[in-house]
Order: structure tokens, then C-alpha cells, then sequence
């Protein structure tokens, strides 16, 4: 799988110090500065530390199979804004030849928070999925809801959800996880109809096999 990150530090030099820095316990395969630039820190075939701890469709040691790519970025903490052009257009060759390599489903392009929900809520509501899923790079956020809200309960809802692949150890920040990535415009960690369709419809897709 690929993990995208974003860096929540001042400037992509003060990232790349940190991830360079044997002290601090953490490194990635890629950084991508806002002007674009791509550095390579760990060869794809060695294991990084990037994703901590985290879990994703059974695979509770993410760092064991995954490529993490951090993107320079201020972050929720430091003052969130919209990724820039230059690292899109950027990271979008590098995860293409990286799926292509590896032939990694498009459900298996996530987030940090994706894998660590409890913990972490980057790239964040404002990383642009749908123009990654446009180039065939991510699952599109479901456009026709065939079968409008068919879970009876939140305990359904859940289980689904752990199906598709989240840790729903901590409900409510599973749910704010589900919402960032397929509704980013309202994160309230509330299970309501709209999302319950949303998650029916995106297993149902993968169920018929139109969802790698």
C-alpha cells in the first residue's frame, strides 16, 4: 500500500532534518516540498517509519508493506490550507510508477488517518482524493448511491466499516476518519445516513470487483 502523510513542520527543511535525524524514531520513503521537489530518503524496497501505529485491512504492521510519502505541509496544527499545484503534479508520477511497480489496488492509496484514526488526521479534508482518483490513483468517492442507507443500526455500520478495512478500536474517531476521506465538507464522528450510503455503496463496488 502507499500512505500519504503531510509533514505539520515549518518548511520542507525542517522536515527533512527531522526525518533525517536518528533521534527522532520516524523517516519515510518520498518527501515532496510545496515547490514540487522530491526527495527519496529510504529505498521503496527497505521499511520505513511513517505510519507507527496502524492498521489496514488485516495488516496491523503497516510500516511491514507500505510506501509512505510525506508531503510538506503546515498542517492542522500550524495552519491548514490547500495542498499546492507543484507537489500534486509532483507526487502524481511518483505514485503512478509506484502502483505500477507494485501493482497496488487504488484501495490501497490511503491516508495516515486511514491506517492510525485514533491518532492522526493528516493529509487531511483538503487533500484533493478526487483529482488523484481522476488519474486512476485512488477510489473515487462513490457518485450514485444505489441503495440509500441500509444499515438498521450503528453496530451494522461498524462491522461494515471494519470490513472495508478501517480499526474501529475508537468508534467515533473511525467514523471522523471515514468522513475525511469520503465526505471531507462535515467531520463530526456522527454516524448518519449519508455516510452509512456512502460505505454501502463503495463495499458494494469492491464486491463487484470495481473497486482496485
Amino acid at each position: 500500500m502507499v500512505v500519504l502523510h503531510y509533514t505539520e513542520m515549518s518548511d520542507a527543511s525542517a522536515a527533512l532534518r527531522r526525518l533525517c535525524d536518528p533521534d527522532a524514531k520516524v523517516s519515510a520513503h518520498y518527501l515532496i516540498s510545496e515547490e514540487g521537489e522530491v526527495v527519496r530518503l529510504v529505498a521503496e524496497q527497505r521499511r520505513a517509519w511513517h505510519a507507527g501505529v496502524s492498521y489496514w485491512r488485516g495488516i496491523r504492521d503497516v510500516n511491514s508493506a507500505s510506501i509512505g510519502i510525506e508531503l510538506d505541509h503546515p498542517g492542522h496544527l500550524l495552519g491548514y490550507r490547500e495542498f499546492s499545484t507543484a507537489q500534486f503534479e509532483a507526487l502524481l508520477p511518483l505514485l503512478a510508477r509506484i502502483v505500477k511497480r507494485y501493482d497496488i489496488p487504488r484501495a490501497n492509496i490511503v491516508a495516515h488517518s486511514d491506517v492510525a484514526p485514533s491518532r492522526k488526521t493528516d493529509p487531511g479534508e483538503l487533500f484533493p482524493w478526487d483529482r488523484l482518483a481522476d488519474y486512476g490513483l485512488a477510489l473515487a468517492r462513490p457518485d450514485k448511491l444505489e441503495r440509500g442507507d441500509p444499515f438498521d443500526n450503528d453496530a451494522s455500520f461498524y462491522l461494515a466499516l471494519e470490513r472495508f478495512g478501517y480499526d474501529i478500536a475508537d468508534g467515533r474517531k473511525a467514523v471522523e476518519a471515514f468522513q475525511r476521506r469520503w465526505r471531507p465538507h462535515r467531520i463530526n464522528g456522527e454516524i448518519d445516513g449519508e455516510i452509512r450510503a456512502i460505505l454501502f455503496q463503495l463495499l458494494l463496488d469492491r464486491d463487484r470487483g470495481l473497486a482496485r
